[in-house]
């Protein structure tokens, strides 16, 4: 995907999975994040009407998708799924996506709730604390 300037306002994030996608929200004006829901991955038809659904709600100004990669950053097949998820939100919503490593976001996340809202949260905390404090890595 191009650079594009960093997003301001509400974002969406997602942990896409094969099964299950995880969703969270955040703004750049308090830098927080919150796990928000999970949808299921297949069938695609109903995946992307339970996005639209969320993004009517929420009227984000852009998205977050994770990108994952192995632990030396290189990619493996899952990053290319991930890269495609990206593609088609963006065709579809008409809005920015960015991709954001996701490192270790599911190992991050408390088991006893949603670990893939939990690792959408935390991947889009560590995107805004990055916006805030770009000198200093996420990680």
């Amino acid at each position: 995907m191009p650079a594009t300037p960093s997003p301001s306002g509400v974002l969406l994030a997602f942990d896409f999975g094969e099964v299950r996608i995880g969703v969270a929200v955040g703004n750049t004006i308090t830098g927080g994040a919150r796990p928000l829901t999970v949808l299921a991955s297949v069938p695609v038809a109903q995946r992307f009407a339970a996005i639209a659904e969320l993004i009517r709600e929420w009227s984000p100004n852009a998205l977050v998708v994770g990108r994952p990669v192995h632990p030396d950053g290189q990619a493996h097949a899952m990053t290319a799924r991930c890269e495609r998820f990206a593609r088609q939100l963006e065709g579809r919503f008409s809005l920015s996506v960015v991709l954001e490593d996701e490192r270790y976001t599911s190992a991050l996340a408390p088991g006893e709730t949603s670990v893939d809202a939990e690792a959408a949260a935390i991947l889009l905390q560590g995107f805004l604390h990055a916006q805030i404090h770009p000198d200093r890595s996420a990680g």
